[in-house]
């Protein structure tokens, strides 16, 4: 998929929304060079990067030398505010493949075109396999009903079985997606830990449990010391098999900005961030929303779902966007029905296809599904190395 590198988080969030998602997953944006290296070392199959206006052209000449060298197969597009005859010799030597002047959309959607086209072709007929979408279901507060929103999202996806779907508990410590479906499996993540550099789809979906509702299930580990033994690595590299076997990876995180739910965040396609109607959890979505902003993460796909929204707690759903500064996507209100289903380990989606709450979710799975978020300003940030330091210290 594309990689927009800028340390404008505005610029980042203007080139990925004038990249669609191909092929091969959708853009993704990171603050700079650093990010990108330890980024394209995670991911290995990266066809190309778009380096954004705001790097210096110094700067952006060196990334792109370092990159000619050790990866001569990525193709780099380079976004500049002038073209000029001496500074397109420049690029073309440090292995730049295109000059895109900033605002030229059809130039920059041909050069990631002409991009994927080359990369398919480098790697031979038949081997550009598909590329699941990564759905990450996330709120900064607990108790908001994020698990049963991933689990009936999961089903909703999955289209009565048509889409391959896999549903990834990434609360390490206290994940609950096996309970709330009743499963009992017999593996799980942890079976997986210390096999980093072996990780492939055979081994990840022998870690799976299916469920009736057509889903596949990654469980967490059984006891919550097990988390500390689950390297950010592992998860980026299971998250990133089960693309190639799934059209659907809904993630489920913890109600924190840890080493894994950064991880995930930064592997996905959609951010559905769920608050509900009470001033803590609107003040801890809103820091929530303006880190991934200032994270660059999923800019421009986020979907904010508003559950338990009964007007009757003392706020309004117009209130509610104005702290968020948000439109809310999705509203769910408060349902025994949610609650009996999930006892019964039935998800309503399955048990209440025409209920209400059932509704709203399949009407998020249709946004997920069509690949559109809420437009909305990137909150602005002069100082690069401030923010890269403080990605930094959210990872540690």
């Amino acid at each position: 998929m594309p990689i927009v590198v800028d340390p404008d988080s505005g610029a980042v969030a203007a080139l990925l929304a004038t990249l669609p998602a191909t092929a091969q997953g959708s853009a993704h944006g990171v603050p700079n060079g650093e990010r990108l290296l330890r980024w394209l070392d995670e991911h290995p199959t990266e066809y190309v990067v778009v380096i954004g206006p705001s790097i210096p052209l110094e700067e952006a000449l060196l990334l792109c030398e370092r990159l000619r060298v050790t990866r001569p197969a990525l193709s780099l597009v380079l976004v500049r505010p002038k073209l000029e005859a001496a500074m397109l010799t420049r690029a073309m030597a440090a292995g730049v493949r295109e000059v895109v002047a900033v605002g030229d959309t059809a130039g920059l959607l041909g050069s990631v075109s002409r991009a994927e086209e080359l990369h398919l072709a480098l790697r031979g007929p038949g081997s550009a396999g598909p590329s699941g979408r990564i759905v990450t279901v996330f709120s900064p507060k607990g108790g908001v009903g994020k698990t049963t929103l991933a689990v009936n999202l999961a089903v909703a996806l999955s289209k009565g079985g048509t889409k391959q779907v896999c549903l990834v508990d990434l609360d390490l410590a206290f994940g609950d997606v096996a309970i709330t479906l009743q499963l009992l499996p017999t593996h799980s993540i942890e079976h997986a830990i210390g096999s980093e550099m072996a990780v492939d789809l055979p081994l990840v979906q022998s870690l799976l449990t299916k469920h009736e509702a057509s889903i596949m299930v990654l469980a967490p580990p059984n006891h919550p010391d097990v988390r500390e033994r689950i390297t950010a690595l592992l998860v980026s590299r299971i998250l990133g098999a089960l693309r190639t076997g799934f059209d659907y990876i809904v993630v489920d995180t913890a109600p924190d900005f840890d080493e894994h739910t950064l991880t995930a965040l930064d592997e996905t396609d959609e951010c559905v961030m769920v608050a509900t109607l009470d001033l803590p959890t609107l003040k801890n979505v809103k820091i929530g929303l303006a880190t991934l902003d200032s994270l660059a993460i999923a800019a421009g796909h986020h979907h904010v779902v508003l559950n338990h929204a009964d007007e009757d707690t003392g706020l309004s759903i117009q209130q509610a966007e104005e702290i968020l500064g948000r439109t809310i996507q999705v509203r769910m209100q408060s349902s025994i029905d949610v609650a009996r289903s999930t006892n019964l380990g039935v998800p309503i989606m399955s048990s209440q296809p025409d209920h209400a709450v059932s509704n709203a979710i399949r009407g998020l799975a249709a946004q997920l599904a069509g690949g559109t978020g809420e437009p909305h300003a990137v909150v602005e940030d002069d100082r690069p190395s401030r923010r890269s330091s403080r990605r930094m210290k959210l990872r540690r």
